[in-house]
């Protein structure tokens, strides 16, 4: 998991907001792969081409996503 958040609590021990385990590694590199995805979409939008849609952007950042995390995995950890 992404950005893990734990329970936060006072000094009286009251919690003060629930955590959240965070978002998939997966989805964290989706999002870093669409922000030059848009950078082509909008240059396709500027030319009059219209054949990248917001389904389309999705599946490929994933596919990206999951070609980093397969990559990952065959990597020895240092």
């Amino acid at each position: 998991m992404a950005f893990p958040c734990p329970d936060t609590v006072d000094s009286n021990g009251c919690g003060i907001r629930e955590g959240s385990a965070g978002m998939s590694l997966r989805d964290w590199f989706a999002g870093q792969a669409i922000g030059n995805l848009i950078q082509v979409f909008e240059a396709s939008v500027q030319s009059g081409d219209y054949r990248i849609t917001n389904e389309g952007m999705a599946h490929y950042v994933y596919t990206i996503a999951d070609a980093m995390l397969a990559a990952r995995a065959k990597e020895p950890e240092a």
